[in-house]
This record gives structure tokens, sequence and C-alpha cells, in this order.
């Protein structure tokens, strides 16, 4: 039996499908949290996961270059087909702010992340219709074991106070700049105070200055873009 477990996850969980499975109910198969908010920031887990690979980085003010810009420094395969799509596009527009590129990096992104995830058996894509119209697909769990080992992690940082290793924090980081955290961590008595530990854990130094430049800019880009999306809505519907 744990040979097949192991099967279903070979070559690990991208941070990326990580918070997909996070914000996605088991039960149901729905998204806890509304779009664009949700693919942009699986964009941004990608660009950290990228940062992470020594891929890319993030130019700093004293860098001799214009700051907070997307750096290639890699732009070899990484061998996994949805990361090596968006280093492929930034490679191809290079010295761009990570806000400006986020929109275009999550395209089709959930979508892959979603079907992948359901060929390792980790979902199961069910459809359906609303209101007996509408064709819709529904994503339950089908082996909820590698997202209950995420959940754990994510509890004995934000409930205990262990210190998040890089892909736990910037998990909690992303989930903070997308106000879901109470969402995932339901069984919270004090959601403030959950909410308030996961903003102090996203500005703290739990990762490398590399990385942390990343979330960071991933955390900003996400809330700038939910921002502009959101004042586009008003504006269209005005």
């Amino acid at each position: 039996m744990r040979g097949r477990a192991e099967a279903a996850y070979v070559g690990g969980m991208l941070i990326a499908e990580d918070l997909l499975l996070l914000l996605y109910d088991d039960e149901t198969g729905k998204p806890v949290t509304g779009s664009p908010g949700l693919d942009y920031a699986l964009a941004g887990a990608v660009l950290i996961e990228l940062t992470l690979q020594h891929k890319l980085d993030i130019t700093g003010p004293n860098s001799g270059e214009k700051p907070g810009r997307l750096k290639v420094l890699d732009g070899a395969p990484t061998g996994d087909a949805i990361l090596d799509e968006r280093l492929s596009y930034v490679v191809s527009k290079p010295g761009k702010k990570p806000k400006d590129q986020i929109g275009k990096l999550s395209k089709h992104l959930r979508d892959q992340l979603l079907t992948r995830l359901a060929e390792r058996g980790v979902l199961q894509a069910e459809q359906g219709r609303v209101l007996g119209l509408f064709p819709v697909t529904r994503w339950p769990a089908k082996d909820a074991r590698h997202e209950a080992e995420v959940r754990a992690q994510l509890e004995s940082v934000l409930k205990v106070g262990t210190t998040p290793d890089e892909r736990t924090g910037a998990l909690i980081a992303l989930m903070s700049a997308l106000n879901v955290v109470p969402k995932v961590v339901t069984d919270a008595v004090d959601k403030r105070a959950l909410k308030r530990r996961a903003k102090e854990i996203a500005d703290s130094d739990w990762a490398a200055d590399a990385v942390k430049k990343a979330v960071a800019e991933m955390q900003a880009a996400v809330t700038a873009a939910i921002v502009v999306s959101a004042t586009a809505g008003a504006s269209t519907g005005s």
C-alpha cells in the first residue's frame, strides 16, 4: 500500500499544487476562494518555486539594475512542464515586475494543475451541471494523504509556533495575501489571532534572502493584481 502511495507522488509536489489542494474543499470539490486571486496566487507560487530552484531572482536596490524585477539566473528547463512553460515566458520577457506578469503567467495554470493532480490520483474530476443547464467540473479529493501532511505542517507552524521551512512559509505568505488562512485552518478558535500569526510568519526571516524577497514580491503582486482586477470590474459594472 505504501508503494502505491509513493508512486502517486513521483517527483514531489509543486508549491502551487499544495496551495491548490488547500484551497479546494475535499468534499465539494469547489474552491474556497474566488478568481482572480486564487489564479494569481498559483502563478506566484510557480515563481517562488523557480526561485527555490535558482532559476529566477528578484533584483534588489543595489544590484545595478532596476529593483523589483524578475531576473533569469538559469533559463534551462527544469523537467517539469508546468514550470518550464512559465520559465520560458519569463525568459522571453526579461526585466518585468512580477505584478505586471502574474496575470499572463496564471493563464490556464489552474486547469493544468487540477488535471495533473487528477492524473496522479490525488483529485477526481466530477462532471455536473449548475441549475441543470451549465456544465461544471468539481474536483473532490480522491487521495488526501499528501494534503493531510501539508495541513499538519501548516497547523504546527500556525498553532504550535514551529519555525516554517521555505515551502510552508511560502504557502502561508500566499494564503495571507489572499486572506484565506481561516478558510484553510477552519478549527481555530481565534481567527484574528490566526490571521495575525500568518502575517507575522510572512514578514519574518524564515527563508534565504532570495526566497524571502521573491515571496514578498509575490505577495505584493497578488494583492496588486486583485486590486486592479476589482477596480476594473467595478468600472465595467458602473
